[in-house]
């Protein structure tokens, strides 16, 4: 999820666990020990944009390391006096449950996250929610803003329960609507001779009535639109080409292989000026990809030379963007992003 979630994400958790009388530094230790496992970007910045996507969300956010993180934390604290010391049992659980309700949460997002690092397994995308959403957010905050202005007065408890309890729900209806969208999808899919084509869901920006899927073929993928609120009938979904060919030919490659663990095969080939250009299928819709890379350039006898990898720029009018999307959860698609009775805007 995105940064200002994890703040008032963990800083609901903390305070509900922590005393009471603690409760304005747990709703900012909440808070940053939320964040903590996301400050390894800092450090990847050094490395090249590969590296940097696909070893994010990797050892900071594994349940095989952040048990021993937050001890390591709660010890430090508790060594030194203080609240922790006063209340050492319910402060080791608020540290623990902290740390590890961020990479659970954030594998419910598609960018996938290695919740089991190191064990060799592909990273958990479980893709029901979107980065941001802001109605996922708004019970955390509501929760700790309360909490932190009634601090140990019984209004307090009950927002932080009434908080959590709504943060879970939006997570369990994302999960329900996910499965509506799998549904539909299978058949749709499966009319055109696709059931068995490796396929993922994804919610579209800021919400959860509108999704994208996307489903592998063996010249390259399909695209399609489903919202809950307006489109009935089967998926309708539109072929893109991939250079199948070119990424077969890459096989070897460090930067594509990396690429291909990580987004489980979701990837588009093209080849642009004599460079081999890889896009993540699951952060965008056709044409525009957040994470496109330049992975290897073509020699005189034909063969891909690998080149140290280089993110290309997206230029999107988000604005435009999210109209688009707003206007499609309420009015019903013809197999593209745009509803039937309106035209994309000018900057797609």
């Amino acid at each position: 999820m995105d940064s200002i979630t994890h703040l008032f994400y963990g800083g609901a958790i903390a305070a509900a666990i922590a005393p009471a009388k603690h409760r304005r530094a747990a709703l900012l230790a909440g808070a940053a020990l939320n964040t903590l496992p996301d400050l390894d970007v800092f450090p990847l910045r050094f490395c090249d944009p590969v590296t940097e996507m696909t070893w994010h969300r990797g050892m900071t956010h594994s349940w095989f390391v952040l048990p021993f993180v937050a001890w390591a934390i709660w010890a430090l604290f508790r060594r030194g006096g203080g609240r922790v010391a006063q209340e050492p049992q319910r402060w080791f659980w608020a540290i623990f449950v902290c740390l590890m309700a961020h990479p659970l949460i954030d594998s419910f997002t598609v960018y996938g996250t290695q919740l089991l690092w190191p064990l060799p397994m592909e990273p958990m995308m479980w893709s029901s929610l979107f980065i941001i959403d802001p109605l996922f957010t708004l019970p955390w905050f509501a929760a700790c803003v309360v909490a932190w202005f009634a601090l140990e007065r019984p209004l307090a408890d009950k927002a932080l329960r009434v908080g959590i309890a709504l943060g879970v729900a939006y997570v369990g209806w994302s999960l329900g609507a996910k499965a509506m969208v799998e549904r539909e999808a299978e058949r749709s899919l499966a009319a055109m001779g696709l059931s068995q084509a490796p396929r993922f869901s994804v919610p579209m920006p800021f919400n959860t009535l509108l999704w994208r899927v996307v489903a592998m073929t063996p010249s390259g993928y399909v695209e399609g639109f489903r919202s809950l609120a307006a489109d009935r009938g089967p998926i309708r979904f539109r072929g893109y080409p991939s250079n199948v060919q070119a990424l077969r030919e890459a096989e070897g490659i460090e930067a594509a292989e990396r690429l291909a663990w990580f987004n489980h095969g979701f990837m588009q080939a093209r080849e642009s000026g004599g460079r081999l250009i890889l896009s993540d299928l699951r952060m965008g819709i056709e044409p525009d990809y957040f994470f496109r890379f330049a992975v290897a350039e073509r020699e005189a006898n034909g063969e891909w030379r690998a080149i140290v990898p280089e993110q290309l720029p997206l230029e999107r009018d988000v604005g435009a963007a999210w109209r688009v999307t707003w206007r499609r959860i309420w009015q019903e698609g013809d197999g593209s992003f745009a509803p039937v009775s309106q035209e994309q805007d000018s900057g797609r």
